[in-house]
């Protein structure tokens, strides 16, 4: 049976930074204290890690209780191989996850990021500007088929 060391050296196994450590320790169980002895570092910093994302989580809710999602401006560093982290907070307010994929542009030299959902919504919108009220695409495209089937088999 693993001890308390050894449990929560498997939970933070991996993680970059010691307050995403913090983090999953505290989502875990573990008290300030225990974690900022496992860490080796004050209490304080455990703290303020810990209340800034009670107080992060608490701004999401409130905005998915209104079913908006506003994040101020953040800044992101371009790491190695042109890489941008996008923050947590971000990922689950947009549901992505690992190896996801997204779509890039560029418009008016901002970096634009579309998850495939939000791109499927923006193409649907454009599809629908140009297509006639109560015109259906689908039976339309069914009915070429069921034509083009029906010479196949005359010609045949």
């Amino acid at each position: 049976m693993p001890n308390v060391s050894q449990r929560m050296t498997a939970l933070t196994k991996g993680l970059p930074s010691k307050s995403e450590k913090m983090r999953v320790l505290a989502r875990a169980g573990y008290g300030r204290k225990a974690i900022a002895e496992f860490l080796g570092t004050r209490y304080q910093f455990v703290r303020n890690v810990l209340v800034e994302e009670d107080a992060r989580n608490a701004r999401q809710a409130a905005a998915a209780v209104s079913g908006e999602h506003k994040f101020a401006p953040t800044k992101l560093r371009l790491g190695p191989d042109g890489r941008v982290v996008i923050p947590v907070a971000f990922r689950e307010a947009l549901g992505i996850s690992d190896g996801d994929m997204l779509i890039a542009s560029i418009v008016d030299g901002e970096l634009h990021l579309l998850t495939i959902p939000a791109a499927i919504r923006r193409a649907q919108a454009i599809v629908r500007q140009h297509v006639p009220e109560g015109v259906s695409l689908v039976d339309e495209l069914l009915e070429d088929r069921r034509r083009e089937v029906e010479r196949e088999h005359q010609d045949g």
